[in-house]
């Protein structure tokens, strides 16, 4: 068998070190793109008690109606965060607004990002949201106090499932975590998605 030559050799694993790379390159970027995959799965589904994210008002209203409850919670951030009421009893099918008060206790500005679920999870399947804070990153200086939007909706089906309705409440859950500035930004489509409510600044309490 005739042997080959260095430069032969060289090139051979020069080419066959190139393809490794790539596939690895291709790897790695597969793993990070499945994120925000999973993530838009979640939005579209309700799957895992991850509230869907809806673009225009839709459906029915029902006379029939449930309880939501709102549940609070900071990690890592020096913030006081509460529901400005605590539940509604809302219609199903009706876009409710609600308002979630953050106050930065700390002395100097922060910004955070709220994380959501529904309880129990296959509420997260009934549950929409046409507007929330929780798209985008939120900055507070110290000793500010600012109101935060919610606009959301119960799928009248909720109703149709005999079971599901003798749970009679659904509980919508943030909880705040620092913030990575300049990353996690929502995607243009996200920003162009979001209503004219804003957000709306207090005096600190």
């Amino acid at each position: 068998m005739p042997q080959r030559r260095p430069s032969e050799l060289a090139h051979r694993n020069a080419r066959l070190a190139m393809a490794c790379a790539a596939v690895f390159l291709l790897m790695v970027g597969a793993a990070f793109a499945a994120v925000p995959f999973y993530r838009a799965f979640c939005q579209a589904t309700g799957f895992n008690g991850t509230v869907k994210r809806v673009y225009t008002a839709q459906g029915a209203v029902s006379d029939k109606t449930v309880d939501v409850r709102f549940d609070t919670n900071v990690h890592g951030l020096s913030w006081r965060f509460e529901p400005v009421q605590p539940h509604q009893r809302v219609r199903l099918g009706a876009y409710t607004l609600a308002f979630f008060r953050a106050t930065n206790t700390g002395d100097r500005a922060a910004t955070g990002r709220a994380i959501y679920n529904v309880l129990p999870e296959w509420a997260g399947a009934y549950f929409s949201k046409l507007e929330c804070f929780c798209f985008k990153n939120q900055t507070i200086a110290p000793g500010q106090s600012v109101d935060f939007p919610v606009v959301y909706t119960v799928d009248p089906r909720y109703a149709n499932d005999a079971e599901k309705r003798e749970a009679g409440q659904i509980t919508l859950s943030y909880t705040f975590l620092p913030a990575v500035v300049g990353a996690g930004q929502t995607a243009a489509a996200d920003q162009n998605a979001r209503s004219a409510l804003g957000a709306r600044p207090h005096a600190a309490l």
